[in-house]
């Protein structure tokens, strides 16, 4: 088997892209200790040598003027920061954790993290919430955008398990793409994709589910610009349509799930005629969308946020899955309900306990077998992990409201400008005893109201793991110096862990010892690792896909042991059946009204990335999109006179924002969209996140970025 050694000739060193989660191979270069050249390395199995203008321009964020380089203290609410040492932020931080969890108990005690941090980093921020300081509350913004797939993953196959790979987009036929602008968010991707749709024009066939017409819809021989809100509906009414086809797999249904009579009783009479009248599409292009589905040979499922920032995101997701279980579409070369991760270690989180609600090695909280088993490996005593599960990201906020939250430690994200209702975030976190910000920048809009800076090393300035959307975990090594005092944010949590007496749980020399404690915990686990090391992915720099438990063989030097998961038909669940769920359709949470007769779809644009920290510091990038602005269909904007490029005010029951209006037919009537990376440092009169909403979904407690009822008015006549 051929090696692929990290160093690759001429000082250039392999890694993984910094920003979503494709995760693509890159080679990179530095000079005087910081990273300077990027490119994409042609030897990985993901991009082979491509990379988006953002992960080529990747060298240009390090010299930015605006890197946090040591700790900084306000010695009062309200007070200017000043610049003190590691030891007094340190003992700021632990000295704020104990006396409140003295006081007022653990669950006082709130850790908030990001899919940007790599495996072994959020790990330890999970063993210090979740065993050591006694609580829960450790969530972070993987929230905003996966907690819905990791749910109706659970729900269907027992296990938060994506069972297909990128190489099965060589091998579909059909493509149903819902609530995801690939081109724009996942770029490598669809290049993938049309590279398959141009090698069989015929055969290969696309179908996108989007109010918008974007550059992945133009490539759909399909395209369904479904009314905001309604995917479900649509979705049961293709699965009763490709009954009706003879599409489905009678005897995978029969051999391999339970479940089905629920949902064939939830099918019932949701024609295409009725599924029409909900979703605002054509009842014949939801017919043929559905035969093909039924008659065209593997079908692939790929989603993002459009399918899980919703109140109905989770039983999206599951009528997604439904679709794939009914005909048969799982475990085989070319198929799977595939939901794409959009941070470059959202996946890696997921696996080891990051969210709220879970433990490391896909473990839950509420189950005392998994709680034992982490207590265990950790050298706790019995019952000192909670069984209560801990605040997600929106409760967080609900909790600080009322005071029960008094310290909030915040690493790698910017949640002022990533939740929604942003004055309701910022409002809330002030009331906090103290607001600990751990970040690579300064200032960002949540850094603004932090009582403790953490300068934080980035990309390419540590080491450690990530993993992508399709299961593969890749080694970044050091590559540059972190500057001034900035540390990797593992050394920060061991430090703080240190103060608080926990150091000899927290002695680790390196990363790798870090990853070596942490992949035991997925022995015999769905998600078995316990034969990957920093030893075996430095010799296989294209990463490893899970599983890949201890004696396993890689199948090549691309790390495909595991590419598909369920080709036996057997899953991890009690009797190794797949659990069909039936969705109900339900409406947002917000109704359109005459006041707000819009619906405000949100999302991201191509050349920038989150809450801009390092997209916005990159010339090129903001040349191509350097303000925001709201998309609107020419109806809309002629009844209510607005002209292509006009200053609008859009508002919504909770906040406004001014931008500029694009009028174009490639949004539907009825809603209108706009990009949410811009904060209040760019302009606090066009924060998208001002006027969207914290609903959540019941069960996965993600907040429904994709539906917000707004009116839009000419800025001369809002003021009128």
């Amino acid at each position: 088997m051929a090696r692929l050694p990290l160093l690759a000739g001429d000082g250039w060193r392999r890694s993984i892209c910094a920003y979503c989660g494709t995760g693509c191979g890159l080679l990179a270069r530095a000079k005087d200790g910081v990273v300077r050249e990027v490119r994409g390395d042609p030897d990985h199995p993901v991009n082979r040598g491509k990379l988006c203008a953002k992960g080529a321009l990747l060298g240009q964020v390090f010299d930015t003027g605006d890197r946090l380089l040591t700790p900084m203290v306000r010695d009062r609410k309200g007070a200017h920061t000043r610049v003190t040492h590691w030891d007094e932020a340190i003992e700021r931080v632990a000295g704020a954790i104990r006396r409140n969890v003295a006081e007022h108990g653990p669950d006082s005690v709130m850790l908030y993290g990001s899919g940007q941090l790599p495996t072994e980093d959020y790990y330890l921020f999970g063993k210090l919430a979740k065993g050591f300081i006694g609580t829960n509350n450790q969530d972070t913004n993987s929230r905003l955008c996966m907690a819905s797939a990791v749910a109706a993953y659970n729900l269907a196959f027992g296990a938060d398990s994506p069972p297909a790979s990128y190489e099965d987009i060589e091998s579909a036929n059909t493509f149903l793409i819902l609530g995801a602008n690939i081109e724009a968010c996942h770029p490598i991707l669809f290049d993938r994709i049309k590279a398959r749709k141009r090698g069989d024009r015929d055969g290969v066939q696309v179908i996108v589910v989007d109010p918008r017409r974007t550059r992945t819809a133009e490539i759909a021989d399909i395209h369904l610009p479904v009314l905001p809100g309604t995917d479900v509906a649509l979705l049961l009414s293709l699965l009763f349509e490709v009954r009706l086809a003879g599409g489905l797999d009678e005897r995978f249904i029969e051999e391999h799930t339970s479940g089905w009579e629920e949902v064939e009783r939830a099918l019932q009479g949701w024609s295409a005629e009725r599924a029409s009248a909900v979703t605002g599409l054509d009842a014949q292009q939801i017919v043929d969308a559905a035969r093909i589905i039924a008659t065209n040979g593997p079908l692939l499922s790929l989603w993002t946020m459009g399918a899980n920032q919703s109140t109905s995101g989770v039983d999206k997701n599951l009528a997604l899955i439904n679709l794939s279980l009914a005909t048969g579409n799982i475990g085989k070369p070319g198929a799977g309900p595939f939901s794409l991760t959009g941070q470059p270690n959202a996946m890696g989180g997921r696996e080891c306990g990051g969210l709220a609600t879970t433990l490391p090695g896909h473990r839950m909280v509420a189950d005392p077998d998994h709680r034992a088993e982490v207590e265990a490996a950790w050298g706790l005593e019995p019952g000192a992990i909670s069984d209560r599960p801990g605040l997600t990201a929106i409760e967080m906020i609900e909790a600080l409201e009322r005071d029960e939250v008094k310290v909030v430690w915040i690493a790698a994200t910017n949640p002022v400008a990533s939740l929604p209702n942003a004055p309701r975030v910022r409002a809330a976190l002030q009331r906090a005893e103290l607001v600990v910000v751990q970040d690579a920048y300064y200032p960002t809009e949540t850094g603004r109201i932090a009582d403790v800076l953490l300068p934080a090393a980035q990309w390419s300035e540590r080491p450690g793991t990530m993993t992508n959307s399709e299961r593969r975990i890749c080694l970044l090594e050091q590559i540059g110096e972190a500057p001034g005092l900035a540390l990797p944010d593992w050394r920060i949590i061991c430090r703080v862990a240190d103060a608080l007496g926990y150091g000899n749980d927290f002695d680790y020399a390196d990363t790798e010892a870090i990853f070596d404690e942490y992949r035991e915990l997925t022995r015999g686990r769905d998600l078995d690792i316990t034969g990957v090391s920093y030893e075996v992915l430095r010799e296989t720099p294209g990463g490893i896909q899970w599983p890949h438990p201890e004696g396993a063989i890689l199948d090549d030097a691309e790390g495909s042991s595991s590419p598909r998961l369920f080709e036996s038909g057997r899953f991890p669940t009690a009797d190794g059946r797949a659990r069909f769920h039936a969705p109900g359709y339900r409406t947002p949470a917000e109704i359109l009204s005459e006041e707000y007769p819009l619906a405000l779809l949100t999302g991201r644009v191509k050349d920038q990335w989150h809450t801009m920290t390092r997209t916005g510091k990159v010339p090129k990038l903001m040349r191509s999109e350097h303000e925001p602005f709201l998309e609107m269909h020419p109806d809309d904007a002629g009844h209510l006179g607005v002209r292509d490029r006009q200053l609008v005010r859009v508002t919504s029951r909770r906040g406004s924002l001014h931008v500029r209006a694009r009028v174009t037919d490639a949004i539907r009537s009825g809603a209108v969209f706009a990009p949410f990376h811009w904060g209040e440092l760019w302009n606090r009169h066009a924060v998208t996140n001002a006027a969207t909403s914290e609903a959540t979904d019941a069960r996965s407690k993600q907040p429904e970025l994709k539906f917000a009822a707004v009116r839009v008015e000419p800025v001369a006549a809002a003021a009128a």
